[in-house]
This record gives structure tokens, C-alpha cells and sequence, in this order.
């Protein structure tokens, strides 16, 4: 368990702006806001996949917001999706440059007729935030698929 000191309180706004930018990408991605989802990112972004966690190979690297599109649209396939955001750590935090990780379970339904089915993917990230005019942006996403599990819903 780690030990608790005193933080400033600009250094509490800052972890606390972080959190935020985290949990709003979940809600944009859960809301088909792909628009709100890439403006959480720098125009520069560095976003990479390892579909398998265990691979160093990334599935899919991208390198600027706007190729994000594409990415985010394809959770239109999904009927519904729910992210559940769970714990999330600062590793480092500077005034303008912060890195973390978050984990997250991303459930996703897909209808077909009469078949439903879901998959749960169990997800980290390890990020690097940077602010921008007073707000924190993701300034590159390493987005890790830890496992994965599909069944028919009744």
C-alpha cells in the first residue's frame, strides 16, 4: 500500500483533470461520440493496439487524430457497449506532461435477429498526457487486450 502525503492543489486538479479525460473516453465511446473521443487526443497522437497483450507487435498503430476515425466508428457494429473504468495510476506527473495506466472492462452486444451475443474484453492502457492550454490531452494510447470472452446472451 502506498504511503499518503499532502499534494498541492493544483497537483490534486491535475490528477483529478486526468481521471476525467480517462472516464470521457469511455463515455464518448459508449455514446458513438467519435468526434468528443478524438478531441480528447493531440493532433499528433501516437495510438497502438496489441490485440494480444503478450505480442509485442502491434495489431494497429496510428499517428494523428484524425486517422482515430475509423477506429472509433467501428463501435457502431455493437448494438451497445458499457466500459467500465477501473483503477487508474499516475506513474509521473509534471506540470505540463503526466504518464499512467488505466484498466478497463469493455463489454460490447451485438444483435442478429434473434441471437445476441457479448464480448467482454478485459483492457489496459498505459498512457502519456499532455496539457494544452490549461486542459490534459492523450498524447499517446498504448491500448492492451489482456483477454477476451464470447457468449450467446439470452
Amino acid at each position: 500500500m502506498s504511503k499518503h502525503v499532502s499534494i498541492s492543489p493544483s497537483e490534486a486538479a491535475d490528477r483529478l483533470a486526468i481521471r476525467e479525460l480517462v472516464e470521457a473516453y469511455a463515455h464518448c465511446a459508449d455514446r458513438r461520440d467519435a468526434q468528443g473521443q478524438m478531441s480528447l487526443f493531440t493532433a499528433d497522437t501516437h495510438f497502438v493496439v496489441f490485440m494480444n497483450a503478450k505480442d509485442p507487435k502491434p495489431s494497429q498503430e496510428l499517428n494523428s487524430r484524425e486517422a482515430l476515425a475509423p477506429v472509433f466508428a467501428d463501435l457502431n457494429k455493437y448494438a451497445a457497449t458499457t466500459h467500465f473504468v477501473g483503477q487508474s495510476t499516475i506513474f509521473t506527473l509534471a506540470a505540463e506532461r503526466a504518464t499512467g495506466e488505466a484498466y478497463c472492462l469493455a463489454h460490447h452486444v451485438t444483435v442478429d435477429g434473434e441471437k445476441r451475443r457479448l464480448m467482454v474484453a478485459s483492457l489496459r492502457y498505459l498512457d502519456t498526457f499532455v496539457k494544452v492550454d490549461s486542459a490534459w490531452l492523450f498524447a499517446e494510447r498504448l491500448l492492451y487486450v489482456d483477454w477476451l470472452d464470447e457468449r450467446a446472451l439470452s
